[in-house]
Order: structure tokens, then C-alpha cells, then sequence
């Protein structure tokens, strides 16, 4: 008698959830206005809005963009609404903030976006291998999304899961 080997993970009624298969592709950009102060302590209104009118938005095309000051200075916040001004027309997201804080961002919104329903009463594993860098805020942030829908939800690999939450009967 011949033993048959019988793939459990595929017959099983588990949905894998693969973050990396929705990575938000584009340039994550940082805009230092510091780089734009007068020794990088003061902005001088008539310099700044010289720089606003003859820069290249243009090169902003589909990028994300945070806008940020590494120096110890005083900004006035028009400045920044300004870079937003000239910057939203290009950019797929504009934000006040770190690359860490747009990378946050621009998960929550991707995230936000997806059509969920498909994990309403599912086994759901959470794909934690990955070869791009997915920040925990999104694996975070799809949990809290998915917590309401699924049955369960899982951490791993369907051969392998940790886990983490099962709706009460």
C-alpha cells in the first residue's frame, strides 16, 4: 500500500493575507526645509517664496513626499502649508512628518482602501515573511482592520502560524 501525501495547508479553509503582495510601489521623499533657512536658523519670507516659484515640482510626479525641518529653528507653518500647496498637485501623498511617519501614512491609506469583506467569518493568517521592508504599523493596522470580520486570525505561515485571536462562539 502506497502512503499519499495530502497537503493540508491548501485544503484547509485558511485565507492568507500576503502584505507584501500590496506594497505601496513609489519614492518615499524627504523635503528638509531646513536645507531653504538662512543659516539654517531663519526663513527669509522673499528667498522662500523665490524658491516656491522657480523649483521643479514637476520631479514630485508620483512620489511620496514628507515634509520636515532637522534644524532647531523657527518655521512659520504658512511655509509648510505652502510646500503642501505646490507639492499636492504632483505628489500621490504629501505629509508633515518623518519617513517613518510616511511610510505609517501611506499604509493606513492603502490599507483603508482594500475591499475587506472577504475576510468576514475567515481563518485569516497574517504572511510574515517578507523580502520588502513592511513596517509593523501595517501589520498593526491590518489586524485592527480584519479583528471585526474573521474568525481567527493568525501570524506566520499557513504551515507554521502563531495565534493571535478567535472570535468567541
Amino acid at each position: 500500500m502506497e502512503d499519499t501525501i495530502i497537503n493540508k495547508v491548501s485544503s484547509s479553509e485558511l485565507i492568507s493575507l500576503d502584505l507584501e503582495s500590496i506594497f505601496p510601489e513609489g519614492n518615499r521623499i524627504i523635503i528638509d526645509i531646513k536645507n531653504l533657512l538662512f543659516q539654517e536658523l531663519i526663513l527669509k519670507e522673499k528667498d522662500f517664496r523665490e524658491y516656491i516659484k522657480l523649483h521643479d515640482w514637476t520631479q514630485y510626479q508620483n512620489q511620496y513626499i514628507a515634509i520636515t525641518c532637522s534644524a532647531d529653528a523657527i518655521v512659520p507653518t504658512w511655509a509648510y502649508m505652502l510646500l503642501m500647496i505646490k507639492l499636492q498637485p504632483y505628489a500621490k501623498i504629501v505629509i508633515f512628518g518623518s519617513l517613518e511617519e510616511l511610510e505609517n501614512h501611506i499604509w493606513q491609506h492603502t490599507l483603508g482602501n482594500l475591499d475587506l469583506s472577504i475576510y468576514r467569518d475567515a481563518k485569516v493568517v497574517i504572511k510574515g515573511c517578507s523580502k520588502k521592508n513592511i513596517p509593523i504599523f501595517a501589520y498593526t493596522e491590518i489586524t485592527r482592520l480584519i479583528k471585526p470580520l474573521a474568525s481567527s486570525i493568525m501570524f506566520g505561515e499557513p504551515c507554521s502560524t502563531v495565534p493571535l485571536f478567535k472570535k468567541s462562539k
